[in-house]
């Protein structure tokens, strides 16, 4: 459901901005980013909870929320109220994530967690590539539709989840999550996205756009100390020593930029400047997202034959290629085929070499003990990545007056999103296979390890 909603929302976007009196993309880029900023703070506390309650009861609550949240978004009626929806989405989707995630890895056997990763995250590919296409479709009745149809997925879910999810928990969980630097990083991701975002209409240099770039990275740093001090952490930083799992992580942040800037340049392109209708976009976005199920799966045997890294690194160069394609082919004549879709096709063929790819190396790293702790981090460094794509998309295309203005903005849009693929590209060649971290102490011991120079899992 958290693919489907991702795609169905991007396509849905115009259509709710003409709803609010023609709200701005700055106050549009809010419908997402509100959704990626809860959702990638909340992800390792969801996570660690999950480890003491247990994770069938958090994928049940997870998914409950998240349907009340659907419902909230279905009915709201002003911006500030889809916003504030959006996030009680977040809240249930940073459950749902980790925990749907654990309950697969906790009761597969290790020689099958790979593949179990790779179909996993093949699932939530379908999921997208049907995003775009059922999207637009629903949008021809009400923008609001995208929202409830959310509603009866996840009672049949919830009442699936009750009868057959297993019970996994750990007992030995450990304290209590540090929800203090949870709110640290909520509002350090806020406010970058907000400097960011509003930095064209209030100015570079004005004291807000300062004053919220500064505050964002002040608190950053306040949480890591937090980070470093707290026994149950948002970010165990002693993982971040698993290189494997680190550079996957950094490598995630890198694609998901670009992917998320894609997604939505592609629609605000196809509807505002083409004029498609919300349903012609959906279908023909649908092409990129079809091509990554069979290739997730087909990434299995070439990573093991040649490493997770080098293909990993090819996907992000191909979805860098696809990018460029867009930049270089695009004009104002109305043209998918001739002008889009040899870039999704390379594209998608990228993405599924590289997503499921990384998002396999990242959890083949992690010790037992921090499957959905170490699946938070990596899933909050991807909702990370989608908020600062789509701040870096908004803070390019600004207000362009002329069609020309228009198709210059988009072109740099493409460039720089393509870059971002480079950097994943060099991220991902930095994998290497390595041992996963040792398992916990007790803060003493933890601070004896240190003391000692040894590493802490």
């Amino acid at each position: 459901m958290s693919n489907l909603d991702l795609f169905v929302v991007n396509v849905a976007l115009p259509d709710i901005g003409k709803n609010f009196n023609g709200a701005s993309l700055d106050t549009l880029s809010w419908v997402l980013n509100a959704y990626a900023i809860v959702f990638a703070a909340l992800l390792v506390v969801a996570g660690r909870l999950a480890d003491r309650r247990g994770h069938r009861e958090g994928f049940l609550v997870g998914l409950f929320l998240f349907t009340l949240g659907s419902t909230l978004c279905a009915v709201a009626t002003n911006s500030g109220f889809l916003i504030g929806s959006r996030v009680v989405q977040a809240i249930g989707a940073a459950i749902l994530l980790p925990t749907s995630l654990a309950l697969l890895l906790a009761t597969a056997p290790p020689e099958k967690r790979a593949q179990i990763v790779r179909l996993w995250s093949a699932v939530g590919a379908v999921a997208a590539a049907l995003g775009p296409a059922v999207g637009g479709l629903l949008v021809q009745a009400s923008w609001r539709w995208v929202f409830l149809i959310n509603v009866p997925v996840g009672i049949i879910a919830i009442v699936s989840g009750m009868r057959s999810l297993p019970e996994v928990r750990r007992p030995d969980a450990g304290p209590w999550p540090d929800l203090l630097g949870a709110v640290m990083l909520t509002v350090s991701i806020g406010l970058l996205s907000l400097g960011l975002v509003k930095g064209n209409s209030w100015g570079w240099t004005s004291g807000s756009t300062i004053g919220s770039l500064v505050g964002a990275a002040v608190l950053l740093v306040l949480f890591v100390a937090q980070s470093a001090r707290h026994p149950a952490p948002v970010v165990e930083l002693p993982l971040l020593k698993v290189k494997a799992f680190t550079n996957s992580s950094l490598a995630i942040t890198l694609f998901t930029v670009a992917f998320s800037g894609m997604i939505l340049t592609c629609v605000l392109w196809c509807q505002t400047v083409w004029g498609y209708s919300a349903l012609k976009t959906g279908l023909w976005l649908a092409t990129g997202p079809l091509m990554v199920p069979p290739l997730a799966i087909a990434a299995g045997p070439l990573a093991k034959k040649v490493g997770a890294g080098p293909v990993a690194a090819l996907g992000n160069m191909l979805f860098a290629g696809g990018l460029l394609s867009f930049a270089l082919r695009a004009h104002l004549n109305a043209d998918f085929a001739g002008q889009l879709l040899p870039g999704f096709l390379l594209g998608g063929i990228g993405v599924g070499l590289a997503l499921p790819t990384l998002t396999a190396s990242a959890a083949t790293a992690l010790p037992p003990h921090r499957f959905a702790t170490g699946s938070g981090i990596f899933n909050m460094a991807r909702q990370i990545g989608a908020v600062l794509g789509v701040a870096i998309v908004v803070v390019i295309l600004g207000t362009p007056h002329s069609p020309s203005e228009a198709l210059t903005a988009f072109q740099h849009s493409w460039y720089a999103i393509s870059a971002m693929c480079v950097l994943a590209a060099v991220a991902s060649m930095l994998i290497r296979p390595g041992a996963a971290a040792p398992a916990p102490g007790k803060p003493e011991q933890m601070g004896q390890q240190r003391a000692a120079g040894a590493p802490v899992g």
